[in-house]
Parts: structure tokens; sequence; C-alpha cells
């Protein structure tokens, strides 16, 4: 995030406990403090309230002095009593303890069909950590962003994805092919026995070959077989009830993930709008890839 967009590290870290926060400086959303951008939930590591509030109280000193809008943390909401969620999502993580004959049978019937329609039609499944691999993923990515009607991530997000994580041996990209093209793919993140499922995207043309099914189930065997005992499957919005039954019926157990946002000028939380869909969407859905990724290069560290 330093590499790619500029942000400021500002950690607070006090008697062995740590609050990773970032300074986002944005000539369109104004300059603020976030644990951390882009992450889906990355709760205060803190054993207990009293541990967080020295660092809560430091991260409010720092803001004012700074300017900043607002902090705005991505989980912990535990540690600060009645104050209230900004954003509610959907958390899921699948126990991957079980071995492989366990992990199968724990999958819903639909998953378990896809899995076997996708290898009997041909699809085949890489694993990988090179830079091409990375690229590969990133040309599928653009096709689902675009799907959705959101711009991408820029193409330097990945490849320093690639450069500080995937090369160290902590993530892998796996990739579905048929036929010669890549047509479906996934970006996962392990460390310490934890893994974590970060981006997906697919060709919406191949939908029918269920290679997302099959992408996902040698994902979550590679990782078994790698020392991973858990994996953590992201946050999903409360609206999305397809991604959210996708992931359920992995065997995933569900979980609340929280957002709270303090406003540094009214000295008030806010309480917000998950802006999923919108008059963007139609905009985004009808540009072409290309100018899309101009849009998602110049817009998207102003999202955070």
């Amino acid at each position: 995030m330093v590499e790619t967009y500029g942000f400021t590290p500002v950690w607070q870290a006090a008697k062995g406990s740590f609050l990773p926060l970032m300074e986002v400086n944005s000539w369109l959303t104004g300059r603020r403090g976030i644990a951390l951008p882009f992450t889906d939930d990355c709760a205060p590591l803190c054993a207990s309230q009293d541990d967080f509030e020295p660092l809560f109280r430091g991260a409010l000193e720092l803001g004012r002095a700074r300017s900043w809008k607002t902090i705005e943390l991505r989980g912990g909401r535990k540690f600060l009593g009645e104050a209230p969620a900004s954003l509610a999502f959907y958390g899921h993580q699948l126990d991957l303890k079980a071995g492989e004959a366990k992990l199968f049978e724990n999958l819903d019937g639909s998953i378990r069909q896809g899995v076997r329609k996708a290898a009997k039609d041909g699809v085949t499944v890489e694993v990988a950590n090179t830079e091409e691999a990375v690229r590969q993923f990133y040309d599928l990515q653009c096709l689902t962003r675009k799907k959705h009607g959101l711009p991408p991530q820029p193409l330097e997000f990945f490849l320093n994805i690639w450069r500080h994580i995937l090369s160290q041996n902590q993530g892998i990209v796996v990739l579905a092919g048929w036929q010669g093209q890549k047509i479906a793919g996934a970006v996962y993140f392990y460390l310490g026995g934890r893994a974590i499922y970060k981006y997906g995207a697919s060709d919406h043309r191949r939908q029918q070959l269920r290679p997302n099914n099959l992408v996902m189930w040698e994902a979550i065997k590679w990782l078994a077989k790698n020392g991973a005992m858990t994996l953590d499957l992201g946050k999903t919005s409360l609206a999305n009830e397809g991604l959210r039954r996708f992931k359920l019926n992995l065997g995933a157990v569900e979980h609340p993930v929280e957002y709270v946002k303090f406003n540094l000028q009214t000295s008030r939380y806010e309480v917000e709008t998950d802006a999923i869909t919108g008059w963007h969407n139609r905009l985004f859905r009808a540009m072409p890839v290309f100018a899309s990724r101009q849009a998602g290069r110049m817009l998207y560290k102003h999202w955070a």
C-alpha cells in the first residue's frame, strides 16, 4: 500500500499490543486514518480493552495533530463498548484440519457436483506463485470487475503483492484453464497456519464449466496439505446473499465483521450505508476494459 498508493504507516504500539494504521491523504476523500486500507478484517492485536485504550487514545491524538477527518477500525468493535458499527458484513472461516475426505464431504452437494463437472469437462488447475500467474489472474480480475461495474485495482498493486508476499512463499495463485485459456483464478495468502482467500475472478462466459468450484477445492486441498489450519474467506456484503450462500456451502462457519468509524471533527461515531450498488456500476460496466483500468489507476486509492 505504501509503494502502490503512497499511504503513510502510522502504527500505534504499547506493552505488547499493536494497532496497525495507515494515513490516507486524498484530495477526493480527505485525510483519514484507516486500520487497514483494503483489508476485510484487521482487528487490533490486543488481549483486552485495557490494552486497547492507550493505543486508541494515541491514534486520536495523532489524528487531530495531522488533521484527519476520521479514524476507521476494520475490526475490534468489542474494545469500544457501546460504539455503533459504521458498517457490518458477514465473515466466514473454514476449518482445514479435518482431512481431505471430510473436507470434501462437508461441501454442499452443489459444490461437489460443480467440482466433478469441471474436472469431467476438461478444466485443469495449476497452483503457482510466479509473476506470470499474477498477470494472468489480473486479466481475469479486469473482466470480473467490469461485470460487477467496478474499476480494477492497478496492475502495480498485484505486482507488489507478488514481490512482497507471493514470491516470499506466503501466498499462491490458483488458475483454472480450459482449451488453452485461463477461465478462473484466485489469490490466497498464508502464514503461521492461517490462510486467507483474498481475490477471486473468472471469465463469466465459461460459468457453465463451474471453474470457480474447482479452483476453490484445489486451493483448499493445497493449503491443507501445506500446513494451513484455517481458511478465512473474507468479508461478504449483507446484501450479497449469493456469495454468502457459496461460502456457507463450502462448510464455513459464519461470524460478524464490524467496522467502527470515529469522526474527529464532530467527536462522534458514524454509521454508514454499504454502497454496494449505484449509478457508478452502470458507468463502469459500459467502459471498455482499457478505460476501466485507467480509471482504477487514478481513483482506486481514494476509495481506501
